[in-house]
């Protein structure tokens, strides 16, 4: 869940933040891939950190 939370804020975040500052289509479309591909894998690391304390 983690995962798919942090993809579509990440997503989100990266094309307002592209937006804001004046991009063209490929930029924002870029910035939220990166964005969301950088938030999924916080979100995975998150989750496998989890899983491990949790299971203890």
């Amino acid at each position: 869940m983690f995962v798919i939370g942090g993809l579509v804020l990440g997503a989100l975040g990266g094309g307002l933040r592209a937006k804001a500052r004046g991009g063209k289509r490929a930029d924002i479309a870029q910035y939220a891939a990166v964005y969301g591909i950088l938030f999924a894998l916080i979100g995975l690391f998150i989750t496998i950190y989890l899983d491990r304390m949790l299971r203890g």
